[in-house]
Parts: C-alpha cells; sequence; structure tokens
C-alpha cells in the first residue's frame, strides 16, 4: 500500500539562493581577513616599525575577532530559535499523536482481553472441569497418547 510518503534514496539538495548568498559573503569575508592579515605582516615587518604600532595593530586584530565571535553567537541564537521552533511545531504534535495512537490501542487491547480471550479460557476452564468430572464418574473414557517420533500423537 502506498502511505503517501515517498522516501527517495539519498537525494542532493541543490544550494537555494540564500544559502548560495551567504557562502558568497562567508569566501569574502575570509578572503577579506587573509589579506588584512597579509598586509599587516607586510607593514609589521618592515624596518621602521615600533611597539606603539604593533599594539594598535594587534588591537584592531582584538576587535576583529570579538566581531567574529559575536556574529558566531548571533548565528547561534538564531539556529536555536529555529531549533525551538521545529521542537515547537513538528515533533509535539507527532509526540501528541503518538501518545494517542497507544492510547487507542491500549483500550483495544483491553477490549480484546475483556470480550475475547477471558470467555475462552473461562470456557476451556468449564470443558476441562466436566471432562474431569465425566472421567471421575466413568461416563468418558480415558485416552492414553502416545507419540510418535515426529512428534504426533496417536489415539490407542
Amino acid at each position: 500500500q502506498d502511505i503517501g510518503m515517498d522516501i527517495q534514496p539519498s537525494e542532493q539538495k541543490e544550494l537555494t539562493a540564500e544559502q548560495k548568498k551567504l557562502l558568497v559573503i562567508g569566501i569574502i569575508v575570509v578572503l577579506l581577513i587573509v589579506v588584512l592579515i597579509g598586509v599587516s605582516i607586510y607593514f609589521l615587518l618592515q624596518p621602521s616599525t615600533d611597539t606603539e604600532r604593533i599594539r594598535n595593530i594587534f588591537i584592531i586584530f582584538m576587535a576583529l575577532a570579538s566581531v567574529l565571535v559575536g556574529l558566531t553567537f548571533v548565528i547561534l541564537m538564531v539556529q536555536l530559535a529555529r531549533f525551538i521552533n521545529l521542537l515547537n511545531n513538528e515533533v509535539q504534535p507527532i509526540l501528541q499523536s503518538t501518545d494517542e495512537t497507544v492510547s487507542n490501542l491500549r483500550g483495544t487491547t483491553e477490549f480484546l482481553s475483556d470480550n475475547l480471550v477471558k470467555p475462552v479460557i473461562k470456557m476451556n476452564e468449564y470443558i476441562s472441569g466436566i471432562l474431569q468430572l465425566f472421567q471421575t464418574i466413568g461416563l468418558a473414557r480415558k485416552t492414553p497418547k502416545s507419540t510418535t517420533n515426529k512428534g504426533e500423537q496417536e489415539n490407542v
């Protein structure tokens, strides 16, 4: 039966326009940082570089690093918000549906137990008791059973 779920084996998804844009921005930022590091190393290797200039460049690098850390935290917060949204809107209804299904299954098993299994067991008890009574008073003869080597029972 087809229940409406088509699972394709390992489809590769193409990047959306937004993902391509973010990828290009990321590459540009990395290239910009590499160029800044290269230029600063060039100026630091000049013979007339004094300690004040090195300190200023170090401060600039620390500021850039703190900006990157801040951006990373912003991205982390956005992803966390998206994850919480996913849990609330996607996973929670699935869990509620599963809980309903388990509850229905529990009710079905209780119904079958009360209305089918228990009466059949009770009937077998009564039939066994009546058969034992008949065997005891001699109205029914006991039938010894022997087993063959194949496990089948034969009446003797």
